[in-house]
């Protein structure tokens, strides 16, 4: 049966407090329900209260109220796309699923309907190369670049040599969770470390005989690819078989409080990549207050604000929103559509004076996007989980990762989806 936006609704929907003659249309495609929710929840929160941010202090973008559509799709592939089904004709804007599978499927989708994915840290990572596709952005930063700056810290850690060392990587057997294997292993060739891939099913709450592996082979280092439940469950185990926490580093979707305070004093010490910085101390949030969570208007309970992932999720609709204003100002019209918001964000540039007006100064990297570039410069921080004090403290500076691995192989597997895709390069 066909599945029509009524049913999706009736099912599915969370209504987000919006005005109801909004004319910028968000769509949120969430999961707020199953092992994932961990992860779902307060990234949804920080998403929707952002723009709900923007609606009650400055009336939406450039004079547009924004509406945030919510569908649940439980981080499953299936769902996400009836969801995308279900919205797209209703003036939506830009897609942000929060899943690299539900990304996959959905590029084919948005290429043939003119609607901008935005996939920051996740999703398939040579769509950086706007060349070949065209309605896909993942800046600042994607996977590989992720697995590259893991080693790039390794390296530093170990006076610039990981010769002979093994890593072990410990990924959700997903699209997602097998992203980092190609880089890591052109990075093993190159600094002549020995790297083991060890999958783990979904949803990942039974990965005792994978621990038990890591213990009896003793690797030097884990890095660990994992999400929701999943997440909670290793850093549990690697306490468990007394792995070093300092030598496990987590992707920057494996670095949330809900990732480590389960395991309590046992999680000290984890580190984990990251994308933005941490904590509520930037002005923003004493807007939030004001104007979102004590005018009862905010996304969810509460309790989840400040949180790493409530603030990657209002990072991504702060690029979003930026990106609209963005094409607002190309197209000179507050009442753009989707091809002219596409637009918005190939020309979208965030510098360090705009974080700053945004009630954000130095929390994210600057990037410039272009007709080439949709990935940004990739940099990422490492953070380290405090267990005593509750809270993850930031002990690098932005790291760059090796962009002369790192090019070749999205030129490689863009060429490949060019090919496979019958698409010409563009940007000529």
């Amino acid at each position: 049966m066909k599945t029509t936006f009524a049913t999706l609704a009736a099912a599915a929907m969370i209504a987000v407090a919006a005005p109801a003659s909004a004319d910028l249309v968000v769509p949120n495609l969430s999961y707020r329900t199953g092992p994932f929710a961990a992860g779902g929840i307060p990234y949804a929160d920080g998403f929707n209260d952002y723009f709900t941010l923007l609606n009650e202090r400055d009336g939406g973008i450039g004079g547009e109220k924004v509406l945030v559509p919510e569908c649940e799709t439980a981080y499953n592939t299936e769902k996400g796309v009836e969801c995308y089904e279900a919205t797209k004709g209703s003036g939506a804007l830009v897609y942000n699923p929060l899943s690299t599978g539900i990304t996959y499927q959905l590029i084919p989708k948005v290429s043939a309907d003119g609607i901008t994915l935005y996939t920051p840290g996740y999703g398939r990572t040579s769509s950086a190369n706007g060349k070949v596709f065209e309605w896909v952005f993942n800046y600042p930063a994607n996977y590989w670049d992720g697995a590259s700056v893991a080693v790039k810290h390794l390296l530093d850690q170990n006076g610039g040599s990981l010769d002979g060392k093994t890593i072990a990587l410990v990924f959700h057997n997903s699209a997602y969770g097998k992203e980092p294997i190609r880089t890591l292993t052109e990075l093993s060739k190159k600094h002549g470390f020995k790297l083991t891939e060890i999958p783990v099913d979904s949803p990942g709450q039974e990965q005792k005989s994978q621990w038990l592996q890591i213990r009896r082979e003793k690797p030097d280092y884990v890095l660990f690819w994992g999400w929701g439940v999943m997440n909670q469950v290793a850093v549990q185990e690697a306490a468990n078989i007394r792995f070093p926490m300092e030598n496990m580093i987590g992707v920057w979707w494996s670095g949330s409080e809900n990732d480590v305070k389960p395991a309590g004093a046992a999680a000290n010490g984890y580190k984990s990549l990251a994308m933005h910085g941490t904590g509520m101390d930037y002005p923003v949030y004493a807007d939030l207050k004001q104007y979102v969570l004590d005018a009862g208007k905010a996304a969810g309970a509460g309790d989840q604000v400040g949180s790493v992932l409530y603030s990657r999720g209002m990072y991504a609709a702060m690029v979003i929103s930026e990106a609209i204003r963005k094409a607002q100002e190309l197209a000179g019209t507050s009442a753009v559509n989707a091809a002219q918001v596409r637009d918005g964000f190939e020309a979208l540039e965030i510098t360090e004076e705009r974080m700053a007006e945004l009630g954000l100064p130095n929390f994210g990297q600057p990037f410039a996007a272009s007709c080439e570039d949709h990935g940004g410069p990739g940099a990422a921080l490492i953070q380290q989980w405090d267990a005593a004090a509750g809270k993850w403290n930031l002990i690098t500076d932005f790291i760059a990762p090796d962009d002369e691995v790192l090019d070749a192989l999205v030129l490689e597997d863009s060429a490949a989806y060019a090919a496979e895709n019958g698409l010409a390069e563009r940007c000529n």
